[in-house]
């Protein structure tokens, strides 16, 4: 018999990585608006700009990321080898690993589309 694997399956760690990459990738544009909006100052944040020369590889890491993790998880036929207990064979494992795809997924449109969104609302 063979023991239960414990861990996350690949859907979920590859959902994982889309939202960190994502957030990566959010980090040069977003954050700075979203800690400015909430009240947060410094000159540190300015400091998050530098980022900016990274923010394709960040997008390319979320997109492999999320492509690898739909087809995990819409496409990629269930493995047999899933054993009972485990937590591949646990009905919220698919669940909470197509949530955090959704939520990756749309991280990387506001951090992709944001600065074309604020130049159309800064141009006015």
């Amino acid at each position: 018999m063979t023991p239960p694997r414990k861990g996350f399956d690949g859907a979920a760690v590859l959902s994982v990585g889309g939202i960190l990459a994502a957030l990566g990738a959010a980090t040069c544009c977003v954050v700075p608006f979203a800690l400015f909006v909430a009240g947060v100052s410094g000159a540190w944040i300015g400091n998050l700009t530098a980022l900016k020369p990274y923010q394709p590889l960040f997008v390319g890491l979320a997109v492999v990321c999320l492509g690898g993790g739909y087809y995990a998880v819409y496409r990629k036929p269930k493995a047999a080898d899933c054993v009972e207990g485990s937590y591949c064979a646990r009905p919220s494992s698919n669940r909470n690993a197509k949530i955090g795809l959704w939520v990756a997924t749309v991280l990387i449109v506001i951090a992709v589309g944001f600065p074309y969104a604020a130049r159309l609302f800064l141009d006015a």
